[in-house]
């Protein structure tokens, strides 16, 4: 089942919000038309009790309470603007407020709107003329109730509440957009490190499917060729020719089962262990027995102690040793040779006279030195090949063995 990503209700977010979780422009969620309508609906009716105040006021010459009210309305109306022209705005209500009493809850609302949407360099100045609005309107309409100075930082203490309430809303919308933006970078860099494992494991199955089969196929391809040549053989040589190329085939299929199992977790039945040094006798005496000109020289007292991981670095070596061999010069002496000891490393070469004849056409040529040139190096080890100044075609390999 998909797991869903994103929020459950994404009209329940703030547009500005929105467009982090749909690539789709959005200019106003379902959210921002609910809050739009309350905050609209409560600046009319703060303007509305500050009318009553205002109209009962015997002091203000009729004209100027006709004025408050109507500048009173037409800012609670203009709070429809405040999400496309926050800062434009505010700085209309700015001289608005200092003449204006029932504008004073949208004066508000607007700052609150500016200290959300915009960055502090832009709304610490609008926060500062609103609050000196206060001081003026206090100093041509004065309360006679209370004292000057007490209104007045009342009022200015109130315009930075709401300035500091704004600013703490956007930090915690920044601090929700980077957690997104970071957790979409997670997730991007989680499946780039899965594909470039699947890539790194898909690599490490080809290179281990090559190694198991190349040497396989190319003792079916070297009986094969033997019976084409000789169709007259007598019929016990056919008939082991052919058990050879059975046995072979029946090998090949095995261990390509192997090498694919790994990959279904259902398949619970155990996988052989895979071939290190003391497997390369056994190596060596089936490449006899298909006709192979093999002398090894051994320098290495036991082959048992060599770790398993270098001795199956140093088996798959010396197969693809003998099976471009076989390929390539058919008929010719092989020579094998192993030194060396726990600290100083362990040398495996392989070495064959040029071929005679044409060389046998099987696909896949060059394919399992690359294989070999990474595998020693993942090793920490190293291997060259090619031809020496006698003429002899030499693979030549050295691993760690560490003491």
């Amino acid at each position: 089942m998909a797991t869903r990503v994103g929020p459950d209700i994404p009209s329940m977010l703030p547009g500005g919000l929105l467009h982090t979780v749909d690539a789709r422009p959005v200019r106003r969620s379902t959210r921002d038309w609910v809050v739009d309508s309350l905050i609209f609906v409560l600046a009319m009716l703060s303007t509305a009790a500050l009318a009553g105040s205002v109209w009962v006021d015997d002091s203000l010459p009729l004209w100027v309470k006709c004025a408050d009210i109507a500048l009173g309305v037409a800012s609670s109306a203009a709070l429809w603007l405040r999400r496309r022209w926050p800062v434009g705005l505010a700085l209309v209500l700015v001289p608005i407020g200092a003449f204006s009493l029932t504008a004073a809850a949208a004066g508000l609302v607007t700052l609150f709107t500016v200290a959300v949407h915009r960055r502090v360099g832009i709304s610490a100045p609008v926060a500062v003329l609103s609050a000196a609005t206060t001081p003026v309107f206090l100093a041509w309409r004065p309360d006679e109730a209370m004292p000057y100075w007490v209104v007045s930082g009342f009022g200015i203490l109130a315009t930075f509440a709401i300035f500091a309430w704004g600013m703490f809303v956007r930090a915690r919308r920044q601090l929700v957009v980077s957690l997104h933006d970071r957790a979409n970078r997670a997730e991007s860099e989680q499946q780039l490190r899965v594909a470039q494992a699947q890539h790194l494991e898909r690599t490490r199955i080809a290179r281990e499917m090559h190694d198991v089969l190349a040497h396989r196929i190319s003792l079916l391809s070297l009986h094969a060729g033997a019976l084409e040549i000789r169709p007259d053989a007598p019929p016990d040589e056919v008939a082991r020719a052919a058990a050879v190329i059975r046995s072979s085939a029946h090998q090949a299929l095995q261990d390509l089962r192997e090498v694919i199992g790994v990959l279904r977790e259902e398949d619970s039945e155990p996988i052989r262990p895979q071939p290190t040094l003391a497997d390369v006798p056994a190596l060596i005496e089936e490449s006899r027995g298909a006709g192979m000109k093999v002398r090894v020289d051994c320098k290495v007292e036991d082959l048992d102690a060599v770790p398993a991981a270098v001795g199956r670095n140093a088996y798959r070596v010396v197969q693809e040793g003998l099976t471009n061999a076989r390929k390539h010069a058919a008929g010719v002496v092989v020579d094998i040779l192993f030194e060396g000891t726990a600290g100083s490393g362990l040398t495996i070469a392989v070495r064959n006279q040029a071929p005679v004849g044409a060389p046998a056409s099987i696909p896949g040529t060059g394919t399992g030195i690359v294989g070999l040139v990474e595998r020693t190096g993942l090793a920490g080890g190293r291997l060259t090949h090619g031809r020496t100044d006698t003429g002899e075609f030499e693979l030549r390999a050295w691993l760690p063995w560490p003491a």
